[in-house]
Order: C-alpha cells, then structure tokens, then sequence
C-alpha cells in the first residue's frame, strides 16, 4: 500500500483547510467571516530505509519517521 507505515500503520487523515477574512472583534471588527472550506490530506512523513529483520536479512521498507525517531525498527 502506498503512503502507509509499515510498522505502525500510520496513513493520510483528511482534514479541512478554512480561510476566514474580517477583522477580530477585539480589534474592533464585526468579527471572522469563514468564506471558503475546502477539504485536504494530512500526509505521514514516510522515508524509505533498509531494515534489518530477523535472521540476518535486509529489506527495505516505507516507515513514518516517528517510527525511526522512537527505536521501533533497527536500520541495516
């Protein structure tokens, strides 16, 4: 599967972009004024790393860089 942590599972969330324009009530506007949403994707951040895997093997897999940083694969 593409864009999708191999160890954890990890894949895109989706998610809305929103753009507001007007100027704050506290800034003495009449207040924010929502005038677009659009949906988007919130992408994890996959590098592709050689893994070493039981057995004295190599492979290479697609891993979220949370998984690197937190020990959970060990690199060849």
């Amino acid at each position: 599967m593409a864009r999708v942590c191999e160890v954890c599972g990890k894949g895109p969330v989706t998610g809305n972009r929103i753009v507001r324009h007007g100027l704050k009530k506290c800034k003495g506007g009449i207040g924010l004024h929502t005038t677009g949403i659009t949906r988007r994707r919130f992408l994890p951040n996959l590098q592709r790393v050689r893994v070493a895997v039981e057995g004295g093997g190599v492979v290479r897999c697609n891993v979220c860089a949370a998984c690197i940083k937190g020990d959970r694969i060990v690199k060849a």
